[in-house]
């Protein structure tokens, strides 16, 4: 991206109550309020980004239906009907965007990328067949575990603990992740991916037919999450699609270190879809 053309970008961090449960909400823009704001500053368009996992009370909050809930009950809530979308699925959020066009196909998504997808055969990848039997066999271990662990562990050395895993990756620290030690989050992590591994199974072929021409697909290389074998199968029955194979050796985690690469990637795919606009 030319100099010039960067600016500073605004980014504040909300909480807001969103399916009976407490959300974190981060805004990149000058908005705040899409549904009350009619000035020219409303924008035309919202990304929005569904990560690898995170009005009316849903079931099961925090396992894999409920997650797609969750989204879809951001969207009615706090989006605008006529509010045009893309979606930015990462890992299981890719599977998260593809239930979201099959639930709500009337959102108005004029793109949906789909970054590193574990939409399929999630137990049989190099990395599930090990993350399987431990999340699904030996989960209680892993909550026990956790809990003796870092239950008792004051708070100054968790964030002490976080800081320097950080500082070795050489990451920025603009939000405190500090609950990922908690061993509540550590327990829903565990229990919404022993869901992961049991139902992401079958690839879901009618919705990715019938959203096909709004769909990318962005597959690695050296992903033990998705390997080279999926991305080959899927572009052998949608040859048509766009359907891209990473040429860098982008990691499955590439927020770590990669993240200005594939926004660049995401951004360059954009330009024809915004200057329709």
């Amino acid at each position: 991206m030319d100099s010039e053309l960067k600016e500073e970008i605004p980014v504040h961090e909300e909480f807001i109550l969103c399916g009976g449960v407490e959300t974190q909400v981060l805004k990149c823009g000058p908005w705040t309020d899409l549904f009350n704001d009619q000035s020219v500053k409303r924008p035309k368009l919202l990304i929005f980004i569904i990560p690898d996992s995170n009005a009316q009370e849903i079931k099961d909050i925090y396992g894999l239906n409920g997650q797609i809930e969750h989204k879809l009950a951001f969207l009615r809530t706090h989006v605008p009907k006529d509010m045009k979308l893309v979606l930015i699925g990462h890992s299981i959020g890719s599977y998260f965007t593809l239930q979201m066009l099959k639930r709500v196909p009337e959102l108005l998504v004029i793109r949906a990328f789909l970054l590193f997808p574990t939409i399929e055969r999630m137990s049989e990848s190099p990395n599930g067949r090990i993350a399987t039997p431990l999340l699904c066999w030996f989960r209680y271990v892993l909550y026990v575990t956790g809990y003796l662990l870092l239950k008792p562990c004051p708070e100054k050395i968790k964030s002490l603990l976080i800081r320097r895993c950080l500082q070795l990756m050489n990451l920025e620290n603009e939000f405190s992740p500090l609950n990922v030690l908690e061993p509540f989050c550590l327990a829903n992590a565990a229990y919404l991916g022993g869901q992961e591994m049991m139902e992401v199974v079958k690839r879901d072929d009618e919705t990715i037919k019938e959203h096909l021409c709004k769909l990318t697909f962005y597959y690695g290389t050296i992903d033990p999450w998705c390997p080279k074998e999926y991305y080959e199968d899927i572009k052998k029955d949608f040859p048509e699609g766009d359907i891209r194979l990473c040429e860098k050796n982008i990691p499955h985690a590439f927020i770590t270190h990669f993240n200005q690469e594939v926004a660049n990637m995401i951004a360059d795919s954009l330009k024809d879809d915004l200057s329709k606009m």
